[in-house]
């Protein structure tokens, strides 16, 4: 894939950096105050890493009456469970990574042959 493609949002920006079948990371810029819709995905977990500023994820709980927030600085990671409506807010300017995937993925899905090192 080339370059990142580019969609201008009411909040900021996206950029869709990679796509493949089981995997999208997207990098957002998000205006102080944007937010995106109220929105949940049916099969798909939705992850967000912050590289700067401060965003604030609202999970609507499907088990209960409750919205939990999470506040992510730079160097924070959250995940949202698929079919939870869900959105964020930037609490000031604010870059991110949002990752899209489905599971299940094996954690254990690798068999080594060599041990990684550091050579002299």
């Amino acid at each position: 894939m080339g370059g990142a493609v580019k969609s201008g949002k009411i909040w900021g920006q996206t950029s869709l950096i990679y796509a493949n079948h089981v995997l999208e990371l997207h990098r957002i810029e998000v205006k102080a105050g944007g937010f995106c819709s109220k929105h949940k995905h049916l099969h798909k977990w939705n992850g967000f890493f912050v590289e700067k500023g401060t965003l604030k994820i609202s999970v609507f709980k499907n088990d209960y009456a409750l919205v939990d927030e999470t506040i992510l600085k730079a160097g924070d990671f959250m995940a949202v469970k698929p079919s939870e409506f869900h959105m964020f807010k930037a609490e000031e300017d604010t870059v991110a990574m949002e990752i899209y995937w489905a599971e299940p993925l094996d954690a254990e899905d690798i068999e080594r042959e060599t041990v990684g090192g550091n050579a002299p």
